[in-house]
């Protein structure tokens, strides 16, 4: 299993790679000018990125169940959090302490993928759905293929779906439903099965942690400098990155993407950044894909649909198109998606 698994990160790192290597293919900017631009962020440092707010870094323990690590995420205003090992005990090693990092793209692909296997189940027949049903997977998937009968579907729970197919409720295999179209019709109540009911409610952040991981967990020192903050978040395309201090257990900082935006827009006026902004995009090997491999989605697509294609092409944000001609409207990203835990009567009908 263990060799499995080196097998399968090598691989990634291997896409990572060539992934990088393509983008600095496609640069064209004169030489000397990236050397210059090389040379001002390698003597920018990671200690001069702002503490986050506060002044401590929010963490989620390995055993929380996923609707408490949503409810944490949710009152600190944060779409990430390291997780910590509370079997790490003393260690002055952040390697022992720390898992990796758990984020809502996590969490609602995980959900998704849930209700998917749900649904699976449950068309596989009658005996199979009340043995699913009854136990872990009842309610999601049931409504993930649409149940019918005399109980009200907004108010199924895991048990009562159970209980419901044993006692002949029909599930009319023909309208298989995905997971976005059980969000669309349970709306509300849709993330009150995420949170109250099983497999949600007991499953804890470690066991679905690595499994749905993006991207690696690569902290740096805090005497590191933004280069290798900005390289490790192109290779690897990460949407933040730790800080540590070598020889002490904790994370003291973290920076995403956001921040690393905020401290560029910072260095207007220093004539490397000048030269660089005044360039076109093209000089950057921009635009990196032809308009016809652009992955976007229609105005009136379900939201969560939306979410799958960003699962499914492992990107952070979609363009949203309307008409033939595809007229770019708005953008969706990973920001906007968690809002769909946090306030769910966005849900009902919202596309």
């Amino acid at each position: 299993m263990a060799q499995a698994q080196d097998v399968r990160t090598n691989a990634e790192f291997s896409k990572f790679d060539d992934y990088y290597e393509t983008i600095q293919s496609r640069n064209k900017l004169p030489k000397a000018l990236q050397e210059t631009l090389t040379d001002a962020l390698a003597k920018i440092p990671v200690s001069s990125f702002p503490r986050v707010p506060g002044g401590k870094v929010i963490e989620i323990l390995a055993y929380t169940p996923v609707g408490e690590a949503v409810k944490v995420l949710s009152e600190n205003n944060i779409l990430a959090a390291p997780v910590k090992d509370p079997e790490a005990g003393t260690s002055s090693n952040w390697r022992d302490g720390y898992l990796g990092i758990i984020d809502y793209s996590a969490i609602i692909l995980w959900v998704l993928e849930t209700a998917e296997i749900a649904a699976a189940a449950l068309s596989a027949g009658t005996a199979t759905a009340a043995g699913v049903g009854t136990g872990t997977i009842g309610a999601l998937g049931a409504l993930a293929l649409g149940v019918t009968g005399p109980a009200a579907i907004a108010g199924l729970t895991a048990a009562a779906a159970g209980a419901a197919v044993v006692g002949g409720i029909a599930v009319e295999k023909g309208m298989g439903k995905d997971a976005p179209h059980v969000a669309d019709k349970l709306g509300g109540d849709f993330y009150k099965v995420i949170l109250q009911e099983e497999p949600f409610k007991s499953t804890t952040v470690k066991s679905i942690l690595k499994q749905y991981r993006w991207a690696p967990f690569v902290p740096v020192a805090r005497n590191s400098s933004m280069l290798t903050v900005m390289l490790l978040l192109s290779k690897y395309r990460l949407r933040n990155v730790p800080v540590i201090e070598p020889g002490k257990p904790d994370i003291v900082n973290f920076i995403t993407q956001s921040a690393v935006v905020q401290g560029l827009e910072g260095c207007k006026g220093r004539d490397w950044f000048d030269c660089i902004a005044e360039r076109p995009i093209c000089d950057l090997g921009l635009p990196f894909m032809s308009p016809h491999d652009v992955i976007s989605v229609s105005s009136n697509d379900l939201i969560l649909e939306a979410f799958k294609q960003m699962r499914d092409n492992k990107i952070g944000g979609l363009p949203v198109v309307e008409g033939p001609n595809k007229r770019i409207v708005g953008s969706l990203s990973i920001r906007d998606i968690r809002h769909l835990l946090l306030r769910p009567e966005l849900v009902s009908n919202f596309r």
